[in-house]
Formats: structure tokens, C-alpha cells, sequence
């Protein structure tokens, strides 16, 4: 039996009852990094949270998980096993998709523990979600890609959650300070750790108070929706345009769904 567990992104004392039960029962850790999983099982040894336990440390990343799913027998799951990411939620942003799918195309058990996760943290400090929310993940690290990807997705009409790493937390600020300034962010930066601090306010201030700071730390953002209105075209003003028939008659075509030829004859009338 496989289990995935939620981790805690900064605090220790986000981890979960279920998860150190489970952690006191398994024998293997499959992690995306073995270096910090061990620090973590150590820090929860050191609080007194597990007792001290040998585990075996497998690693499992976005660089070897084709490789181990084609080399892996399916009685590895027979065994005890946890499956963690770094920090916050398995699958979310983190490796662990694949696994799952394996997981399900093979009828193997597993399960999955909920846990804090640094998306659904930001969204609830955030002030600007009522309900629904659109997360995207990490921005395309290309500056050219990031531009057109957040010029898109700043006219949704939900509220959206991104990911941004330090080194280019404040390119992505000025690209949206470039599409519009007055756009209302909150941005999060270290949560649930010591150096946690938040920011609401139009992204240009942000900006402005960031862009001569020392950028450290894991952000998360939230963008209010952006309502523009929209310049749409009526009838009766393609109809007074200056153009030849057969153009006007496509525009309305698309307009008001009849066929180009309908409009054509209409406008021939």
C-alpha cells in the first residue's frame, strides 16, 4: 500500500495526525528529494513527533519517475510505502501524476492524505476569492512565453493563483504593471514560516515597494479578475460602414449567424 502525504511548507506543526501515523508503520519513503525528506523525518524525530526509525529512501522526480515506472515490479507495492514532495501537496505543482495514473492503470491501492497546501493558504489570506479560483502553477519561465501567457490570463473572469520563484518574481510584476497597473494582487512570500510576509494592493505599488528589496523566498499571487469592457459591433453600424457588400455581408454573417449569402441577398434588396 502506497500513501501520499501532504507535507508542511514551512511549519512543522502542519504536519497531520494521520500523516505520522502512517509514517510510524511504513518502512519505505519514495521522495522527490532524499536529502530533504531525511531532514524532515529527522526534525519530527528531533520534536518528539516519531520515534527513531530507519527508513529506506527512494527518489522519485520529474527526471527518473519514466524510467522507475517502467523498471518498477508491481509487487514494490505490496509493501509499506509513503510518497513525498518537498513541501505542501503531492501532484500539485509536484511530482506524483504519473505515479498515480500508474497507480490506477494497475488496480494497486493507494490513498492520499490531505495536508496544508501553499495555493489554498494564499487564496483564503487573500481576500479576493469568494468561491471559485483558477490555479495555474508556475509561469512559463521564458519572458516572451510569460508575457503572452499573462496578458491572456489576466482577462479570466475568476480569480487566478500563481507560483513564482524569487529570481523572477519581480520580471513578472513589471510585465503586469506593462498590461495594467491599477490591477488589485495579493502576493504572499515564506508562508507559515518565520520571514512570512503579505502584500495586497495594486500591482504597481507592489512593484514599486519590491523592486529595490532583497527577493527571497517562495511566492504565491492572486489576481483579482479584471473586467474591460468590450467595444462589440451591431448591425446597424456594419451597416453604415463604407465597404463593399460582400465584406458587409460576412461581418454580419458573424454577427448574426445567418449564411454570407443571406446577408448578401438582404443587403442586395
Amino acid at each position: 500500500m502506497i500513501t501520499f502525504l501532504a507535507t508542511p511548507i514551512g511549519n512543522l506543526e502542519d504536519i497531520t495526525i494521520r500523516t505520522l501515523n502512517v509514517l510510524k508503520i511504513s518502512d519505505i519513503i519514495l521522495c522527490e528529494d532524499t536529502r530533504i525528506a531525511k531532514k524532515l523525518i529527522l526534525l519530527l524525530i528531533d520534536k518528539g513527533f516519531l520515534d527513531i526509525k530507519e527508513y529506506k529512501y527512494i527518489p522519485y522526480h520529474t527526471h527518473n519517475e519514466t524510467e522507475f515506472l517502467k523498471n518498477i515490479d508491481k509487487e514494490f507495492f505490496n509493501q509499506n510505502i509513503v510518497f513525498l514532495s518537498d513541501a505542501g501537496m503531492p501532484c500539485i505543482s509536484d511530482p506524483g501524476v504519473m505515479l498515480i495514473r500508474y497507480l490506477q492503470e494497475n488496480n494497486i491501492n493507494y490513498d492520499v492524505f490531505g495536508g496544508i497546501s501553499a495555493s489554498t493558504l494564499a487564496v483564503a489570506f487573500s481576500g479576493i476569492v469568494e468561491k471559485e479560483f483558477l490555479f495555474l502553477g508556475f509561469l512559463p519561465h521564458k519572458l516572451q512565453e510569460k508575457t503572452i501567457f499573462l496578458r491572456k490570463i489576466v482577462n479570466y473572469s475568476y480569480p487566478i493563483v500563481i507560483y513564482e520563484s524569487p529570481h523572477r518574481l519581480l520580471e513578472t510584476l513589471e510585465i503586469l504593471c506593462e498590461i495594467d497597473s491599477s490591477l488589485e494582487i495579493f502576493l504572499a512570500k515564506e508562508l507559515t514560516k518565520k520571514f512570512q510576509a503579505t502584500y495586497k494592493d495594486s500591482v504597481q505599488n507592489i512593484y514599486n515597494m519590491l523592486q529595490d528589496s532583497i527577493i527571497k523566498g517562495e511566492w504565491v499571487m492572486v489576481i483579482k479578475p479584471c473586467f474591460r469592457e468590450q467595444n462589440t459591433i451591431g448591425e446597424g453600424e456594419v451597416l453604415l460602414m463604407d465597404i463593399p457588400p460582400k465584406i458587409k455581408a460576412k461581418i454580419l454573417a458573424k454577427i448574426n449567424g445567418k449564411s454570407v449569402k443571406e446577408n448578401y441577398d438582404l443587403l442586395c434588396d
